[in-house]
C-alpha cells in the first residue's frame, strides 16, 4: 500500500522570532513626535523612579536550540527554556491570537495532538510555542482561548476549540479564520 505524506515544513526558529518581533514592533504604541521613543506613561514612570535607578533590561530573545525543539512540550515547562528565550514579554490577547496564526503558518498545522513529529502545531500547540518563547503568560493564553471559544459559541458550536481543531473535516483555512476572527473581536472589545 502506497501512502503519500506531505513534506515536513522547514522551521527556522530565528526567522519565527524575527517575524514575531517585527509584528510586535509594528504594534508598538506610537508617540507624538518621531524623536520621542517612549510613551507618556513610560516617561512618567522613569521620572518617578529617580536618577540612577535604571529599569531591568528586557531579556534578549534567541532561537531555541535543536535540543529544546525536540523535547516533549511538558519537559520544556520544567526547564530554563523560557528564561533563555526571553521570558516575560507582555503581549495583548489580540497579539497572542495573531501570533498564534503566525506560528501555525510557519510551523504548519496539525490535528490530533499538540504537534506532529515534523513540528506542525495545532492551535494549543502554537500557543505553547509562544509561551515557551516568552511571549505572554498563562493568563494571556487562557484569555485568547476564551476568545476562540466565544467565536465558536456565536457560530453555534459547543465543543472546546482543541476538539474543534481535531475534527477530520477541519482545514488550515478554517483554523486560521477562527483565530483571526477571535483576534478581530478582541480588538473591537478593547
Amino acid at each position: 500500500m502506497l501512502t503519500l505524506t506531505a513534506p515536513a515544513p522547514t522551521v527556522d526558529a530565528a526567522s519565527l522570532i524575527a517575524d514575531i518581533e517585527a509584528y510586535l514592533a509594528d504594534q508598538a504604541p506610537r508617540t507624538a513626535h518621531p524623536l520621542v521613543t517612549k510613551t507618556t506613561d513610560q516617561l512618567i514612570a522613569e521620572a518617578l523612579r529617580g536618577p540612577g535607578t535604571e529599569p531591568e533590561a528586557a531579556p534578549a530573545l534567541t532561537a531555541p536550540s535543536r535540543l529544546w525543539r525536540i523535547l516533549p512540550d511538558w519537559a520544556l515547562a520544567i526547564t530554563p527554556a523560557r528564561r533563555l528565550h526571553g521570558a516575560g514579554r507582555d503581549i495583548t490577547v489580540t497579539q497572542h491570537l495573531e501570533l498564534t496564526a503566525l506560528v501555525i503558518q510557519q510551523y504548519g498545522w496539525h490535528r490530533g495532538g499538540l504537534r506532529s513529529r515534523s513540528g506542525r502545531r495545532c492551535i494549543v500547540g502554537a500557543q505553547a510555542v509562544l509561551y515557551r518563547l516568552g511571549y505572554g503568560d498563562e493568563e494571556t493564553a487562557k484569555a485568547a482561548g476564551q476568545q476562540l471559544q466565544n467565536v465558536l459559541r456565536r457560530r453555534g458550536i459547543d465543543e472546546a476549540y482543541p476538539q474543534w481543531n481535531d475534527r477530520s473535516a477541519r482545514t488550515l483555512d478554517d483554523v486560521l479564520h477562527l483565530i483571526r476572527e477571535a483576534a478581530n473581536n478582541t480588538k473591537e472589545n478593547q
